[in-house]
């Protein structure tokens, strides 16, 4: 698993108009080359009448799975263009269409390419993009007396809690980093003055808005 990387927060849309033509970028996240593809598929029944319904999609840890799509388009003026975008921002696991209904004045190769990219691009700023970091998730049980000191001192630490169960005693899960896991148990016996029960769990992603 990957230590961290880049992804689209989730689904998106954005319109822009260039020369008459109306480009507008769907955004999603995709795991799966399936996923991809069912989400082409719904974009362009979704625009069964527009002019071009173009796609790229960029999938997998090391990249492995890469599709482009001009879908009419003239070759390498639509597909390729959107999954450079993707490339040039680092993501991973997002699939892109961009859905044209031509306007009456052609854009010709260089026009085209510009056009897909930008439109991609502000799509991609439109939906978000999110850091994803490979996290531990540590359990804390401890008793309801220690819970406001506890949970106010972790709020204002560089932990984030994933959650808080209340049960017969409280259990507070909490992110983090692999390195740290040592570091916080410390740090929390102290605080609880060893009454505290302190487990690692598993490891999750955590995602963060990555303003980049």
């Amino acid at each position: 698993m990957l230590s961290h990387y880049y992804t689209v927060k989730s689904y998106g849309e954005h319109e822009i108009n260039i020369q008459k033509s109306r480009f507008i970028a769907y955004v999603d996240r995709a795991e799966t080359e399936q996923e991809a593809q069912e989400f082409i598929q719904n974009i362009k029944k979704k625009h069964w009448d527009a002019t071009h319904n173009c796609s790229a999609y960029l999938i997998g840890e090391h990249d492995q799975i890469q599709k482009a799509n001009d879908d009419g388009e003239p070759s390498g003026t639509a597909g390729v263009p959107i999954l450079e975008v993707l490339k040039k921002r680092k993501l991973k696991d997002t699939v892109v269409v961009v859905t044209r209904y031509f306007g009456g004045i052609k854009l010709g190769a260089g026009g085209l390419i510009r056009a897909y990219g930008k439109a991609t691009s502000e799509g991609l700023n439109a939906t978000g993009i999110v850091e994803r970091k490979l996290m531990r998730v540590m359990h804390t049980t401890i008793d309801y007396t220690l819970l406001g000191k506890v949970e106010n001192e972790l709020r204002s630490s560089v932990y984030s809690i994933k959650e808080i169960h209340y049960l017969d005693k409280v259990e507070i899960e909490t992110f983090v980093e692999d390195g740290q896991t040592d570091h916080f148990t410390a740090w929390m016996v102290e605080m609880t003055n060893g009454q505290g029960e302190i487990s690692a769990g598993e490891q999750l992603y955590q995602e963060e808005i990555y303003s980049g």
